[in-house]
């Protein structure tokens, strides 16, 4: 695990940072290798969920236009009352 040092950090800018870990309740230093995670990641792509990657599988396929289904009564709920 890397240290960093970061030095002459302005002090509104560090009380900023207090303020925000503790609304996360985590430490500063948590705080800051949240925020760097987020940051560092953010440009890279990312693997899609289960419905995209069904999605693009399918795709090249074209689509399907299906009907709408028609309503459907629900009646009265049932009495609970005996």
């Amino acid at each position: 695990m890397a240290t960093l040092v970061i030095p002459d950090i302005d002090a509104a800018l560090s009380e900023q940072l207090q303020v925000r870990a503790a609304r996360h309740g985590r430490s500063v230093e948590a705080e800051l290798r949240c925020i760097l995670t987020e940051a560092l990641t953010a440009d890279q792509p990312r693997e899609p969920n289960l419905a995209e990657a069904i999605r693009m599988r399918f795709a090249p396929l074209g689509g399907v236009e299906l009907e709408p289904h028609p309503p459907v009564s629900l009646g009265e709920p049932p009495r609970l009352d005996g």
